[in-house]
């Protein structure tokens, strides 16, 4: 063959692949052409506004992370201690057990539960390591999809956090709503609470924040979870504690914890997912735990075995990284002690906010009741705020919030908050 007619031969060849390219792509695009767009995440939408806006004086309270004084990310001291520990270790990166590391577990589990747990003592708890708080919670809801054996129906608090309906469509778990928050004083429907829990069928899993309510703020009183307790085992529910927050709300480890302790202490037998982002500052290393009571050791076995495989077949092994430094922190006395400071450090200046905030607003003139601000705890605070309120904050003041007017007071700060305090005034006035 000439070469002219090589020359011929490799550009049809090539024009030929190009257009078979070309209409391989044709075709492969219409495989997804009928995704639907999703909607934006409303939290993401309110931080790019905030970006977006150049006014010297705004403030970002949709953010759901702690921030310090400086409206900066923290760092705890006693997690940058437990880093260079495992640096001097000089730690492979082998795989994590499927489960997680014994001793990570473990020691979760005592957090949660109390060192002088009973549940220890007859070894009745099945405890893994979980991709954070939301993987506890999207492994603990498909076990019950898969084992539980009454009523698979979801009962969740008034509101409650978005994920966890989210949660329960994606595993087309049925899911409903009881009353807990009352608008009207923007606090604890206690009587709405127990009206409703009395009606919802025998055996269905109930739902409850073990600590600093997401996202209203607004927790029981000790008195009233033994209620809810009482309630609760009347109509034979299983409770699915829910504690992102532990230590974050009070500033006390064991106190936020009272409500799941008191439920086991009852017998309870209880699920719980764990998160380590919030009250050890470890947001990206998605540390967390799922933990179910099983009554007794070989029912615990065989719990575990079942969880064990739905794991394998979901991300297959738990991180490292984020669980060493849990494991370091709680496993060293030191350390430990260090981690409760640095943890009532973060809560005292939330709580700390607060009060100056109430006060900023009252101190304004302004006749409204204010007292839910300080009656609530933990990172959020539903301040009762209109719609059209929050539109008046965000437009005329540069102050971002959701549009229920939920704050995230970690976004306060000693510079800010009289500022916050004056506008919150004068859209409510």
């Amino acid at each position: 063959m000439s070469h002219a007619l090589k020359t011929i031969s490799v550009q049809l060849l090539r024009s030929n692949n190009v257009e078979a390219v070309n209409i391989g792509l044709r075709a492969s695009s219409t495989w997804w052409s009928n995704v639907q767009m999703g909607p934006p995440d409303v939290i993401l939408g309110i931080t790019e506004a905030y970006k977006r806006d150049t006014d010297p004086k705004k403030v970002n309270l949709g953010v759901g992370a702690y921030r310090d004084d400086e409206g900066k990310p923290y760092i705890l001291p006693s997690v940058r201690k437990a880093e260079e520990i495992l640096h001097s270790k000089a730690l492979n990166h082998e795989y994590a057990p499927i489960g997680g590391e014994a001793t990570y577990t473990d020691a979760v589990a005592k957090l949660a539960f109390g060192e002088d747990s009973p549940v220890f003592q007859n070894k009745s708890n099945c405890t893994v390591q979980t991709i954070s708080g939301t993987g506890a919670l999207r492994l603990g809801l498909e076990f019950i999809t898969k084992h539980y054996a009454k009523a698979k129906e979801v009962w969740m608090p008034a509101p409650t956090w978005g994920n966890h309906p989210q949660i329960c469509n994606t595993l087309s778990l049925p899911h409903k709503k009881y009353r807990y928050f009352d608008p009207k004083t923007n606090g604890f429907d206690l009587n709405g609470a127990l009206e409703d829990i009395c009606q919802i069928p025998e055996g269905s899993i109930i739902l409850l924040h073990a600590c600093a309510h997401n996202p209203t703020g607004v927790d029981p009183k000790k008195e009233e979870w033994h209620q809810l307790s009482a309630a609760i085992k009347e109509r034979k529910l299983f409770p699915f504690f829910d504690m992102a927050y532990q230590g974050f709300a009070t500033g006390d480890v064991d106190n936020d914890a009272y409500a799941l302790r008191y439920f086991v202490n009852e017998g309870h037998q209880v699920m719980l997912a764990q998160s380590f982002a919030k009250n050890m500052g470890l947001y990206g290393e998605r540390a967390g735990a799922l933990t179910l009571l099983c009554g007794d050791e070989e029912s615990a076995a065989k719990v575990m075995s079942q969880v064990k495989i739905m794991v394998r077949v979901m991300y297959s092994n738990p991180p490292l990284y984020g669980a060493r430094i849990v494991q370091e922190i709680l496993g060293n006395p030191e350390l430990k002690q260090q981690w409760l400071c640095d943890v009532k450090h973060m809560a005292d200046r939330i709580i700390s906010m607060r009060t100056q905030l109430r006060a900023g607003i009252e101190g304004a003139g302004n006749k409204q009741p204010w007292q839910h601000i300080t009656d609530q705890i933990g990172m959020f605070c539903f301040t009762g705020l209109k719609p059209d309120q929050v539109e008046r904050l965000t437009k005329d003041f540069h102050i971002y919030l959701t549009k229920d007017g939920r704050i995230s007071v970690a976004g306060i700060s000693s510079k800010n908050v009289d500022y916050v305090a004056e506008a919150i005034h004068k859209v409510t006035s």
